[in-house]
């Protein structure tokens, strides 16, 4: 899947990033709407990982979907 798909489909992609990412909330999610560099951005603000880290994570769990 790609990030044109994600977005697309974000709506039923949000529980799956919810039980990857528990930190992250509901209002978090719903203001990323399948954007990569909104989720990275939101991901090391929650986790507090470097930027690099929040967005291979990202990446991963876009290309496990």
């Amino acid at each position: 899947m790609n990030w044109d798909q994600v977005k697309g489909n974000w709506k039923q992609i949000q529980g799956k990033a919810k039980t990857k990412w528990g930190k992250l909330t509901d209002d978090d999610l719903m203001v990323v709407e399948g954007n990569r560099d909104q989720l990275a951005g939101k991901i090391q603000e929650r986790y507090g990982y470097e930027k690099d880290r929040a967005e291979r994570e990202a990446d991963e769990f876009v290309n496990s979907l």
